[in-house]
């Protein structure tokens, strides 16, 4: 179950993610290959470059969800294995 939540939470931080590479596109070919790519480049971009007038909630979408959507699969693959 908790593996089952663990995968919505990750499915659901691929919209705001979304939204963050279109942002970057639209900006420049580069930047959008750049944030597609490299992850540690995409979290400097989220902060620093992407703007949007809901950026907050967009970026707590998308490392929020990502982030408790990998710790639950890990949890429930872990819980799993016993």
């Amino acid at each position: 179950m908790i593996t089952v939540l663990g995968l919505i939470l990750t499915f659901l931080s691929v919209p705001c993610y979304a939204i963050i590479l279109v942002h970057a596109f639209h900006r420049s070919v580069g930047t959008g290959f750049m944030v597609l790519c490299l992850p540690l480049y995409c979290l400097y971009y989220g902060f620093s470059q992407f703007e949007h007038r809901q950026k907050g909630l967009v970026l707590a979408g998308w490392l929020g969800c990502l982030v408790l959507g990998v710790t639950f699969r890990v949890v429930g693959a872990s819980l799993a294995a016993q």
